[in-house]
């Protein structure tokens, strides 16, 4: 079955689909493209600040690289990560593997509020089974490593992952999870040196204390293993929420013509602009921000790319604001590369605090406060080997991480930063213009 067209749908309640608009594929099969439908055009919303309710079909970015398949604006959010691709490759075995076919295939649970179906005039998803529960874990964990190894599957194996499809992430194994009724999303260890679940529960509590909202974490045991399990941050209480990725946010600011810069820098004018401004939960979110930058450059959180930070899109029917998504995929990468995935400063991608002070003021803040959020970031990162054997990290695991983390480019910037050393720049001035009588301001 080749799926050349098909319809967007908007899920926030299930129960009540309502119709967005058709998408097509465009760019010789490497993008898609969404036109509303005249019912959303009158009463539903913008999907993303690219995607304007206009009467006009949307086209993806003209200049796509070789390999590059994209869906325009928040269309993109909608397809699966890597591993979603590589579990649909694998078990659904399409004829063709455009994006149309990853949109399609990828099923009912996918990030966020939106939905794929056949159909205009009733919401008509790839069929799936009931998501696994977590007594099923032991099951999934053995079918991701066959998938991993390309060795067959059963017939009830591969019902066992079909739609469990994944959120955002990467191409790490993981699966859709049901625990006591909510979703979670479950990763598997994958032959990492380290035990990988482990320490991302490890590192996520650990965030939890430098003032990181992250999402809820559990470690699941398995036989011989361990597995993470990652409550979702886009359902609630059965309901789904729209979300976008920081990078679908970035491009929809990023004028016409201009390449996206995409970084912690202009995320965070993004949430000052268009967050949540009620009680300054926007300021707040990009001060958080700031301190998401600063603790994953010092846990050699290096992976930290444009899909691993998200935003909840809050009243989209009425103004559509922006709220930072809790904090996921945070664990070291034990690269030591010293370049994060995401722009920091005036220096590009340099993990240096040099680089993440050198803009601190995209994120509202002042020299002085920046400077007291780096050290309050060090003060718990400081800690890390002691949590993480409080949350049963090996020694072994600990000292192979230490080597980056308490290595000599990283250990050098915590224990050689003093906030002292950073004031604030004079207070501006007024005074009389010759002119006229207005006030001009100097510093």
């Amino acid at each position: 079955m080749r799926l050349d067209d098909l319809h967007l749908w908007y899920l926030a309640n299930p129960a009540q689909p309502l119709y967005v608009g058709a998408l097509r594929l465009v760019s010789a099969g490497k993008g898609v493209s969404l036109r509303y439908g005249q019912d959303w055009l009158t009463h539903g919303f913008a999907l993303s600040e690219d995607l304007p309710l206009v009467d006009t079909e949307f086209l993806p970015p003209g200049r796509l690289l070789a390999d590059a398949q994209r869906a325009v604006g928040a269309v993109d959010d909608a397809r699966p990560d890597r591993w979603g691709e590589k579990v649909i490759r694998f078990v659904d075995k399409p004829q063709r593997l455009s994006l149309m076919e990853y949109l399609y295939y990828a099923g009912d649970d996918r990030f966020g509020a939106l939905g794929v179906s056949t159909s205009d005039s009733q919401y008509t998803p790839r069929a799936a089974g009931p998501l696994p529960r977590l007594e099923d874990a032991q099951a999934l964990s053995e079918v991701a490593a066959k998938i991993e190894a390309s060795e067959p599957l059963t017939a009830l194996e591969a019902q066992i992952i079909a739609g469990g499809g994944s959120p955002l992430g990467g191409a790490k194994p993981k699966a859709l999870i049901t625990i006591d009724g909510e979703q979670w999303v479950i990763k598997f260890f994958n032959n990492e040196p380290v035990d990988a679940p482990l320490v991302e529960h490890a590192t996520m509590t650990l965030a939890a204390h430098a003032g990181i909202t992250v999402a809820q974490t559990q470690v699941i045991a398995l036989a011989g293993l361990h597995a993470v399990a990652i409550r979702r941050f886009d359902r609630e209480r059965g309901l789904r929420v729209h979300s976008i990725s920081a990078g679908t946010a970035i491009r929809a600011a990023t004028a016409s013509g201009q390449e996206p810069l995409m970084g912690y820098p202009e995320l965070a004018r993004i949430l000052r602009r268009v967050g949540v401004a009620q009680d300054n939960v926007n300021q707040r979110d990009a001060r958080e921000l700031f301190r998401r930058m600063v603790f994953n450059i010092l846990i050699d959180n290096t992976d930290d790319h444009e899909k691993n930070h998200s935003l909840l899109v809050v009243s989209p029917f009425k103004n559509g604001r922006f709220k930072l998504a809790p904090a996921y995929d945070v664990l070291p990468t034990n690269s030591g590369q010293g370049y994060q995935e995401f722009v920091c400063g005036e220096l590009g991608r340099d993990s240096t605090l040099e680089n993440a002070m050198s803009e601190c003021d995209a994120f509202g803040l002042q020299v002085s406060e920046a400077a007291a959020e780096v050290a309050n970031v060090i003060q718990v990162v400081n800690t890390w080997k002691a949590h993480f054997a409080q949350m049963g990290v090996t020694q072994r695991d600990i000292d192979s991480l230490a080597q980056q983390i308490d290595g000599e480019y990283l250990l050098a910037q915590r224990s050689g930063f003093d906030p002292a050393q950073f004031q604030d720049l004079p207070s501006k001035k007024t005074r009389k213009s010759p002119f006229n009588d207005e006030n001009i301001t100097t510093r």
